[in-house]
C-alpha cells in the first residue's frame, strides 16, 4: 500500500476508560475480524488480562478503513496499558505511532495516567485525537469532563469527540479523524532497510517473534537481516501482518507495522528498541530506540524445589524477551536455594509475572519481600547501591542510608481530601501543593518514600476515595532517612528472604506484627520453634510455637514412677536435639503473609 494511504496511531488513557472496548468496536465497523470470530476485549488474548479487566501487554491490529475521499487506508492499531506500572508498555507503543487517541472517561474526568500519557505522546510529536467516552453512562459529566480536557490539558473544546465505546456511538467520526489528522509515516521504500523492534515474543516452533515497525525500505523473506545492538545475524523465513492473529504477507513495506521470523532460538538476541538493517550495505547509524527503563522495586523469586530451577531460568529468559522492563540477576540464600532476584516497574507489575510464571510455565514458587534500591555510605565514605536487604554491611560499618524518593500526582474528589492528607502523613509524605482542577475535583503532590507507596498505597487511596482516586508517580532522588534493617530469626536461623528496610519509627510495630503473623502460620513441630524479629544484635520482638506432645508414658500401666521419670528425660533430650538439627518448613503463606505487613 502506498505511504500516504497508512496511519500508525495507539489508544492512551487512564486505567478502565475504555480503551479495549474501543478497540473492539473499531475492529467491528471496519470488518477486520468476522461475527463468528469476534469476541469482547479481542485484543487481550492473555488469560490474566482477561481475569483482571486490565490490559498488561500492548497489542497490534491492522484495520482496512474506506474513508469519505473514496481511498481505503491501512490503519495500524497499537492498545495500550494504562495502569501505572505497565506505563514501559505505553512508552514503546508511541515510539512505533504518529498519533494517538487520548480517552478521558466522561464519568470519572482527567486522572493520573491521562495526564502522564498525553506529554510522553507530546514529547514524540504524535498528533492527539481526544475523545470523551462513556457518555451513555447515567452518572457522565460530560461539560465538566470537557472543561478538564481544555484546562488540564491545553486542548481545544471543537476538537474533542463524543463517543460511547460500548455501543459505538462515533466511532465512525473517530476514524475519519485518524484519517484526517494523523499524518502518514515519513520513510523511503527505495532505502535500505531501518526497522525499530517495540515488542517480541517466544514461540516455541518458530523461536522469537519480533514486532517491528518499518521506518526506511522493505523485508521480505530470505533477506539477511542484522540487529545493530547485539550484532548477531539471521535470515529472515516469514514476514506478516497482525489481523488480529499473525497472517503471513510476502513483505512488509516502509512506514508498516508487522512482524518477523528468523529462526531466532536464544531469548537475548533480541533487544527492545534495537534496530533491524540488511547485513550488507544497511544502515550504520541505528534509530533512537528507547529510553532504558530502571526498575522500582525488587525481590527474589526462588522455586519451591530446587530441581525446578533451570525450569525458571528458562522461564524468565523467555518473558523478558516480551516484557524489557522486567530484570534479572541469579542468587542464592542459605534458607531457600537457588533463585533470581528480579525487578521490577511497581507491585502490580510482580504480581503478573509471577502469575505468568506459575501459570505460563508450571511453576511452584516462593517470593521474597519486596524492597528498593538503597544508597549506602559506609564508614570508609564509600557509596553502595543495594536492592537485596540481605546484602547490608553490618550495622557498625554503615554511616548513612538514603532512600529513593518519588513525586506522586495524587487525584481526589474534594470531599476525601481531609482523610487523603492524613493518610499521606502516615506514609512518611512530604507536601509540595494542592490544585483545585474543578470545583469538586483536587490535584495533591507530594514527595513519598518509594518504599510507602510500593506496596498497597493505591489500593488504600481507591478504596477511600470510593474508586475516584488515582495516582502517578516519577522518580525524584535519594533522600537520607532514619531507617534500619530488621531481620528475621527462626529458631536462631536468619531468614534472609524475610529481611526487609524499615523506617526506626516503624521498627517495632512491623516487628511484632511480622512474629504474630508467622507465630499463626508456621505449623506445630515436635520441638519448640523460637520467632524472633531483630535490629542487629538487638531483639525487638518473640514468640515461641509451642511443640506438638507425644505421650511417651501411654504404655506403661502403674509401676514404679522412675521408668516414667526416665522416659520423660529421654524425650527432653530428644527435643533438644530436634531444636538444634531440625529444620523448620516455612509455608508460603508466610512469605505472603510477611509481604502484606
Amino acid at each position: 500500500m502506498e505511504l500516504t494511504h497508512i496511519r500508525n496511531f495507539c489508544i492512551i488513557a487512564h486505567i478502565d476508560h475504555g480503551k479495549s472496548t474501543l478497540a473492539d468496536r473499531m475492529i467491528q465497523y471496519t470488518g477486520a475480524v468476522s461475527k463468528r470470530e469476534f469476541r469482547d476485549l479481542l485484543l487481550d488474548d492473555m488469560e490474566l488480562e482477561r481475569e483482571h479487566g486490565i490490559t498488561i501487554k500492548s497489542s497490534a491490529i491492522i484495520l482496512k478503513y474506506k474513508a469519505k475521499d473514496g481511498n481505503e487506508y491501512s490503519l495500524n492499531l497499537i492498545d495500550t496499558p494504562g495502569h501505572v506500572d505497565f506505563t514501559y508498555e505505553v512508552s514503546k507503543s508511541i515510539g512505533a505511532c504518529e498519533g494517538a487517541i487520548l480517552l478521558v472517561d466522561a464519568a470519572q474526568g482527567v486522572e493520573a495516567q491521562t495526564v502522564a500519557n498525553l506529554y510522553m505522546a507530546i514529547e514524540h510529536n504524535l498528533a492527539i485525537i481526544p475523545v470523551i467516552n462513556k457518555i451513555d453512562l447515567a452518572n457522565a459529566r460530560i461539560d465538566e469532563a470537557r472543561k478538564q480536557i481544555k484546562d488540564i490539558l491545553g486542548i481545544k473544546g471543537e476538537e474533542i469527540i463524543l463517543a460511547s465505546a460500548k455501543h459505538g456511538t462515533n466511532c465512525d467520526k473517530i476514524l475519519e479523524r485518524i484519517v484526517t489528522k494523523i499524518p502518514a509515516p515519513v520513510g523511503d521504500v527505495n532505502k535500505p532497510l531501518q526497522a525499530l523492534v517495540f515488542d517480541s515474543q517466544f514461540d516455541q516452533y518458530k523461536g522469537a517473534i519480533v514486532y517491528i515497525r518499518v521506518v526506511n525500505g522493505k523485508i521480505a523473506p530470505k533477506m539477511n537481516i542484522k540487529f545493530m545492538q547485539t550484532d548477531r545475524t539471521f535470515e529472515v523465513l516469514e514476514t506478516g501482518v497482525f489481523r488480529p492473529r499473525m497472517s503471513k504477507v510476502d513483505c512488509l513495506n516502509c512506514g508498516e507495522v508487522g512482524y518477523f521470523t528468523a529462526n531466532i532460538r536464544q531469548a537475548k538476541d533480541v533487544v527492545v528498541g534495537d534496530t533491524v538493517t540488511t547485513v550488507t550495505s544497511g544502515y550504520r547509524q541505528p534509530l533512537p530506540g528507547y529510553k532504558k527503563v530502571a526498575p522500582m522495586v525488587y525481590c527474589g523469586i526462588y522455586p519451591v524445589n530446587n530441581k525446578d530451577f533451570p525450569m525458571l531460568r528458562n522461564a524468565v529468559e523467555k518473558l523478558r524477551l516480551s516484557d524489557a522492563s522486567f530484570v534479572y540477576e541469579p542468587e542464592s540464600t542459605g534458607s531457600i536455594g537457588f533463585g533470581f532476584r528480579c525487578g521490577f516497574l511497581g507491585l502490580l507489575h510482580m504480581q503478573i509475572i509471577q502469575e505468568r510464571l506459575e501459570r505460563e510455565y508450571d511453576l511452584n514458587l516462593i517470593i521474597a519481600t519486596p524492597s528498593v534500591i538503597y544508597q549506602i555510605t559506609t564508614a570508609d565514605g564509600k557509596t553502595l547501591e543495594i536492592d537485596n536487604p540481605a546484602k547490608f554491611p553490618p550495622p557498625q560499618q554503615i554511616r548513612q542510608i538514603a532512600e529513593p524518593f518519588v513525586r506522586a500526582n495524587v487525584f481526589i474528589p474534594k470531599d476525601s481530601l481531609g482523610a487523603i492528607m492524613e493518610f499521606c502523613i502516615q506514609r512518611r509524605g512530604v507536601y509540595v501543593s494542592t490544585e483545585y482542577l474543578t470545583t469538586d475535583r483536587v490535584k495533591l503532590i507530594y514527595d513519598f518514600p518509594l518504599s510507602e507507596i510500593i506496596v498497597d498505597f493505591y489500593d488504600k487511596l481507591k478504596s477511600m476515595t470510593r474508586g475516584y482516586g488515582s495516582l502517578d508517580y516519577e522518580f525524584l532522588e535519594f533522600r537520607p532517612g532514619r531507617l534500619v534493617k530488621l531481620d528475621m530469626l527462626i529458631n536462631g536461623q536468619l531468614h534472609e528472604a524475610l529481611s526487609s528496610v524499615v523506617h526506626t519509627e516503624k521498627a517495632q510495630v512491623k516487628g511484632r506484627m511480622l512474629v504474630e503473623k508467622f507465630k499463626e502460620l508456621i505449623p506445630r513441630q515436635l520441638f519448640e520453634v523460637v520467632v524472633q524479629a531483630v535490629i542487629g544484635s538487638k531483639i525487638i520482638a518473640r514468640a515461641s510455637i509451642k511443640p506438638l506432645k507425644k505421650h511417651v508414658t501411654g504404655k506403661c500401666y502403674g509401676g514404679d514412677i522412675t521408668r516414667k521419670r526416665k522416659l520423660w528425660e529421654k524425650q527432653k533430650m530428644g527435643k533438644k536435639k530436634m531444636k538444634r538439627f531440625g529444620k523448620v518448613q516455612i509455608p508460603q503463606e508466610a512469605f505472603i503473609a510477611a509481604l502484606k505487613i
